[in-house]
């Protein structure tokens, strides 16, 4: 019986490693997102030679997901070659809106914030969904980080509005990828 146990245990695992692997081949070698001015693109491929942290923020009214991205932007010269790139599913209009509160009192401009219409780039990259916020069901927050390469080598996703992957984090994450 032990056997049988030790066995199924072992299959668990493979099948559990077998659907990560699954979840990261869906993420797109390349793909584009529009700024909600329309006027600047961002493009995966014209990245090459710098690491890329993708905020994907909560669609809705969120002002967490405000406090999260000027901290960032806050902190933006400290890590040079990284672009931040800020996601949210929402419609221009509400994107425009949320950021418009954005907190410019200690002279951190509003970073480009690029639309991701009905979370398809969320989706692609397994990001969860299912999460209840401002009575609609949105794809939790979360931070996924590719290489130099456009390679993903860390992600944080949040178990709510408030779980974040903070700035001292990823400072910290930075200095251990950059030492490798």
């Amino acid at each position: 019986m032990s056997r049988f146990i030790q066995l199924f245990g072992m299959a668990l695992v493979m099948l559990c490693f077998s659907a990560m692997a699954q979840e990261a081949v869906k993420a797109p070698k390349d793909f584009t997102l529009k700024e909600i001015n329309g006027e600047k693109e961002f493009t995966l491929s014209k990245a090459k030679g710098k690491y890329v942290a993708l905020h994907f923020l909560l669609k809705t009214e969120c002002p967490f997901c405000l406090r999260h991205t000027h901290s960032y932007a806050e902190n933006a010269e400290k890590f040079p070659n990284v672009v931040q790139v800020f996601i949210k599913p929402d419609t221009v209009e509400e994107i425009k809106a949320w950021a418009g509160k954005f907190d410019n009192s200690d002279d951190v401009k509003t970073p480009m914030i690029y639309r991701d219409p009905d979370a398809r780039l969320a989706e692609a990259f397994g990001i969860p969904n299912g999460y209840e916020f401002h009575g609609q069901v949105v794809h939790y927050p979360a931070l996924v980080l590719l290489d130099p390469d456009g390679k993903e080598v860390f992600r944080y996703v949040g178990k709510s509005n408030r779980d974040r992957f903070d700035i001292e984090k990823f400072e910290a994450k930075m200095k251990e990828l950059e030492s490798k």
